[in-house]
């Protein structure tokens, strides 16, 4: 409930230089008080003002618990827009554990997960959109992730969303208008003016749509998946990758019988790489096994990387590879040009469209052209990403695509020549859909669920 005060390390849980508690609430200056003895004898934390800090110690019953600096920050301009203090104390987490229950021991409670969020969205200073983007940010797993979850974090998504809920309302409001006082409120033209402005909001909700996919790959990354033959060399192409020796690599063929999967970040791209058992022919039933899900990987993939040995020729085993990636991006890598090449590069090029590298994942050559060419496809726009707002929230996604279908009702009742009562309907059901997406259409439970994903402390 907002107002109980509550209290959280807001740090991560391990040794480090300094470690934050932060509590928030009605409280929460008065509990703090009581613990903290600022050096400076004419301070305490009821006449500090907003957003001023103090040295002092935690001391309670005569008891010195630590050293620390109390940063107050008053209601209503703070992070939940309740009273906020924040002990930094030593890190580590026997002394925070003790400051915690004593904060605890005298009026506060612990805070749930995502707790602090969740009152800064009550609260009314962010909508659920820029709270789903807080968590996002603390997750992103690279720069652009992290710039994606800061657009949404000023508020843009909201900016959208507010825009196209106000235009619905306005239309709805003059519909019920014009139906209970047709005096002064007329529909002379009004389905034709309601067809342009639908369409036009269909271009802004189906721009939405089409940034969800990128908008995917920046948050999660780029699902890439290594495959070719057995002993073409892509476990050593995922070593090299890596920088370190993850996957085992020996002269046996069909060592890797398994996915084997990785995160790697090249200059801000990250990939979710996925090491497969090596592809051919085989009565062997555990090998089997490892190539059909090889198989069912690959159509998954959003990039592959096809291993070929260049120390041999193309064979069916390559043909077959060749086939299943048919459509999807690849970059071809001929391994082992550190001895004689005799692969056949027009038997790959004509049955497949790809780009090709030479390297010796042995040796460790053609690392750096394999990362350039992975950043031009990425800036390229055959992998995209700019600085405009993307969707990267399924939650998201989905309300979006229930607002465009609610808005093609609204069309279909027009061209039908249906009465405008029928409209309100199908535009009442789009303003809802895009509520959802800003939190103001949304039930308690769903609220909860989403802020109990969030780490502790935040």
């Amino acid at each position: 409930m907002m107002g109980e005060t509550i209290a959280a390390i807001a740090t991560g849980m391990g040794d480090s230089g300094i470690g934050i508690i932060r509590i928030s609430g009605d409280t929460a200056l008065q509990i703090v008080d009581q613990i903290f003895q600022p050096v400076n004898k004419k301070k305490t934390i009821l006449n500090m003002d907003s957003y001023t800090a103090a040295y002092g110690k935690i001391i309670y019953e005569d008891e010195i618990y630590d050293e620390a600096v109390a940063l107050v920050m008053r209601a209503p301009k703070t992070y939940t827009t309740e009273d906020v203090v924040e002990l930094d104390c030593h890190g580590g987490i026997t002394v925070l554990k003790r400051v915690l229950d004593l904060v605890i021991r005298l009026g506060a409670r612990p805070a749930e997960p995502g707790e602090f969020t969740k009152r800064a969205f009550l609260g009314g200073r962010i909508d659920m959109s820029q709270a789903e983007s807080v968590m996002d940010l603390i997750h992103a797993k690279n720069d652009m992730a992290a710039k994606s979850s800061l657009i949404q974090l000023r508020g843009e998504l909201k900016t959208v969303i507010t825009d196209l809920r106000d235009t619905l309302l306005y239309n709805i409001a003059y519909i019920e208008s014009a139906l209970d006082d047709p005096e002064n409120y007329s529909l002379d033209n009004f389905p034709q003016q309601l067809h342009t402005t639908v369409d036009n909001m269909l271009i802004t909700v189906n721009h939405l749509l089409s940034t969800s996919e990128n908008g995917r790959i920046i948050k999660e990354g780029i699902r890439t998946v290594i495959a070719g033959r057995p002993n073409a060399g892509k476990s050593s192409v995922l070593n090299m990758l890596l920088g370190e020796e993850r996957a085992i690599v020996t002269e046996v063929a069909g060592t890797t019988r398994d996915t084997l999967e990785e995160l790697v970040n090249i200059d801000g791209i990250t990939l979710n790489i996925v090491d497969t058992a090596g592809i051919h022919d085989t009565e062997d039933i555990v090998e089997k096994i490892g190539v059909t899900k090889a198989m069912t990987t690959i159509s998954d993939a959003d990039l592959i990387l096809y291993i070929v040995d260049g120390t041999c020729a193309l064979n069916d085993d390559d043909y077959r590879i060749m086939d299943a990636l048919q459509g999807k991006k690849v970059i071809t890598l001929i391994n082992k040009n550190d001895q004689n090449l005799v692969v056949d590069k027009l038997g790959i090029t004509s049955k497949l469209e790809t780009k090709i590298l030479e390297i010796s994942a042995k040796e460790g050559t053609g690392k750096e052209q394999l990362h350039d060419l992975l950043k031009s496809m990425f800036f390229n726009q055959e992998l995209t990403y700019n600085d405009e707002l993307y969707i990267t929230n399924l939650r998201h996604k989905s309300l979006l695509y229930d607002t465009r279908e609610s808005l093609n009702k609204v069309l279909e009742s027009i061209d039908m020549g249906m009465g405008e009562d029928f409209f309100t309907i199908d535009l009442m059901s789009a303003y809802t859909s895009l509520g959802k997406i800003i939190g103001e259409e949304l039930e308690d439970d769903l609220v909860n669920k989403i802020f109990a994903e969030f780490c502790m402390g935040k």
